[in-house]
C-alpha cells in the first residue's frame, strides 16, 4: 500500500470528516475556520491514489506547544499505520517549525487513540470533564526534539 502525507485543505477535512462514524458531530467548514483562524496550523492528508484516507489537524497553542486537535481515518484503511504516520508527519513538523511539545486529547471511548498515543510516547497529564468515565477528556503531552527518544 503506498500511503502518501501531503498538506491539505480545509475543504479535504469536511469531505474526508463526513466518512468518519465516530464523530458525533459534523466537522463543518465553519467549525474549522472559526479554530484556526489567526493560529499557525497544519492540516494533513493521507492519500492513497488520488483518495484521502485520513487526516490531522493542529494548530499553535502557544510558542512552545502545538496542538493536535482533530484527526481520523476512514474505518476500511484502518490498521494500516496511517494514523501513526500522520501522527509521525505532525510531529516532525512541529519540531521543524520551533514547538517544543504536542498537546492533544481524547476520550476512554477512542481506545485504538489512547494506545497509539501511549505507545508513541505521549504521557497522560491530567483528566478533564465529569461523571461519564466514557466522554472524560484525558489530556496527553510529548515533549519534541528530544535525541533521546
Amino acid at each position: 500500500m503506498n500511503i502518501k502525507i501531503k498538506i491539505g485543505t480545509l475543504a479535504d477535512i469536511v469531505t474526508i470528516g463526513a466518512q468518519i462514524p465516530e464523530f458525533d458531530r459534523v466537522t463543518t467548514l465553519e467549525r474549522l475556520k472559526a479554530r484556526l483562524d489567526g493560529a499557525d496550523h497544519l492540516i494533513l492528508v493521507a492519500k492513497i491514489e488520488d483518495a484521502i484516507v485520513g487526516y490531522k489537524v493542529g494548530y499553535q497553542l502557544s510558542d512552545e506547544t502545538f496542538y493536535s486537535w482533530i484527526g481520523g481515518v476512514i474505518p476500511t484503511h484502518r490498521n494500516h499505520g496511517i494514523a501513526t504516520l500522520l501522527l509521525k508527519h505532525q510531529e516532525h513538523w512541529a519540531i521543524e517549525a520551533g514547538f517544543k511539545k504536542i498537546k492533544v486529547k481524547s476520550m476512554n471511548r477512542y481506545p485504538h487513540m489512547l494506545k497509539m498515543l501511549i505507545s508513541n510516547g505521549y504521557k497522560i497529564v491530567c483528566v478533564e470533564g465529569g461523571a461519564d468515565t466514557e466522554e472524560r477528556k484525558i489530556v496527553f503531552s510529548k515533549p519534541l526534539g528530544d535525541k533521546c527518544e
